[in-house]
């Protein structure tokens, strides 16, 4: 606070600060409750369905989710998928938005124009999966990453951020004998860290949680990613995912626990990633969409 404010506005900013803490514990409630879940019997879920904390922790969801190699592997397939597609997103939206981020590029505005013109109207899902289908990357990790190479969006504001940077970094640059290629990669990309590392993260969100292509175009489900496994756990309870001979003879499927074991072992990684990227997100994201 302000040391000369006044006794109004920092009543406002104490209300203030309430409102949003409240508004904190309603977003992380969610979260507590699926957590709790995963750690408590199925007794004890069967009995308070809104459990914060469990009476009597215990590990056996985990174990049991773990007991075969289905719920590591979809969770490995992810990881690959949502590095290699990241790295593919990121060099492919940085190549071609430093060209048009230069007024002197011929047909720059025809390019901007065919860009655009993806993010109002697109083939449709039945169109694309022929062309999937034609270029053979059906049942293969391909077509998870190539048909989302580039996101238009996310172009756009990467080519406005590139704009900001000064000519004269570029001309000084030439001077000295680097190449367009060499100004890129050591002077333009160290000064554009904060847009590429805020679209890295989405980038690597929307791969982290792809489930419609998927479904579409893996037909194998030893390649299924987390995302559809999950899925077969909501809807079939277990799904296959764990072996409860290996449990013991005593040992009962708890099948809400394994339900938010499995949510909570596929969100969690994820979002260890939040934390080291956040402080890019407004720098990043706002200063590309200043310039149009």
């Amino acid at each position: 606070m302000v040391k000369n404010s006044t006794p109004g506005s920092r009543i406002a900013d104490v209300v203030i600060h309430i409102i949003l803490f409240l508004f904190a514990l309603i977003t992380l409630l969610p979260f507590c409750n699926i957590l709790a879940g995963s750690l408590a019997s199925a007794r004890e879920n069967a009995l308070n369905p809104l459990l914060l904390w469990p009476r009597e922790p215990t590990l056996d969801s985990y174990r049991y989710i773990l007991s075969t190699p289905t719920m590591p592997r979809a969770l490995l397939i992810t990881i690959y998928i949502t590095i290699v597609g990241t790295m593919v997103n990121i060099v492919l939206t940085v190549l071609m938005a430093w060209p048009l981020a230069h007024k002197r590029i011929m047909g720059r505005h025809g390019l901007m124009f065919f860009v655009t013109f993806t993010m109002l109207f697109n083939g449709g899902m039945i169109p694309t999966y022929i062309v999937v289908r034609a270029t053979g990357l059906l049942n293969s990790w391909a077509s998870l990453v190539i048909p989302t190479a580039v996101n238009a969006f996310n172009l756009i504001l990467m080519k406005n951020f590139f704009q900001e940077v000064p000519v004269s970094l570029e001309e000084s640059a030439k001077l000295d004998g680097a190449n367009d290629l060499g100004i890129l990669i050591r002077i333009v990309i160290p000064l554009s860290m904060p847009a590429i590392a805020t679209f890295t993260l989405f980038y690597a969100v929307a791969h982290w949680n792809t489930f419609m292509n998927v479904i579409l175009y893996i037909n194998n489900s030893a390649k299924w990613t987390i995302q559809v496994l999950l899925r077969q756990i909501v809807i079939l309870s277990q799904g296959g995912v764990g072996d409860s001979s290996m449990m013991g003879e005593a040992f009962l499927i708890p099948p809400q626990g394994v339900k938010m074991a499995a949510i909570i072992f596929s969100t969690f990684p994820i979002l260890c990633v939040y934390p080291f990227l956040q402080k890019y997100f407004i720098k990043g994201v706002m200063a590309g969409s200043i310039k149009g």
